[in-house]
């Protein structure tokens, strides 16, 4: 199983933020991470220096999010929509961003929806709860 480290993930979304402004070839995956990138240029700078980015910390005291964090959740999001896995998210995602009349917007949502899977998860010992997770969102879709 893939598992990337902290410092795996910030290179990445910091090598391929220097490739999209090099106008470099990118990767599927990469050409993902920087359309999420340009929706949030509130975190471009921090992108822009690698080294910076090793070593930062984004601790909730600051006030901000962890734009790396915050990006590979975007990127999870993504990975589960173009497999509907948990089956089911896709359709509910597609119902909130209608209702939302905004994918940026229902993606954020989604995000919330997911971080409270993985903190229930991770607070009970257990796996994430697929079919509670995608329920979460069609409630905030309106069903």
């Amino acid at each position: 199983m893939f598992n990337p480290s902290k410092e795996d993930v910030r290179r990445f979304f910091c090598e391929a933020w220097a490739k999209r402004q090099g106008q470099l070839p990118l990767t599927p995956l990469e050409t993902i991470a920087v359309d999420w990138i340009e929706e949030h240029p509130e975190y471009h700078n921090d992108l822009a220096d690698l080294e910076q980015a090793l070593v930062r910390d984004y601790p909730p005291e600051q006030g901000r999010s962890n734009p790396f964090l915050h990006l590979a959740m975007h990127l999870s999001i993504e990975e589960q929509l173009s497999i509907d896995q948990p089956v089911g998210i896709r359709a509910a995602f597609e119902r909130l961003a209608q209702r939302l009349d905004s994918r940026h917007d229902a993606m954020h949502d989604v995000m919330e929806c997911l971080g409270e899977a993985l903190w229930r998860a991770q607070r009970n010992g257990a796996a994430i709860d697929g079919q509670s997770y995608v329920e979460a969102v069609l409630r905030r879709a309106g069903k």
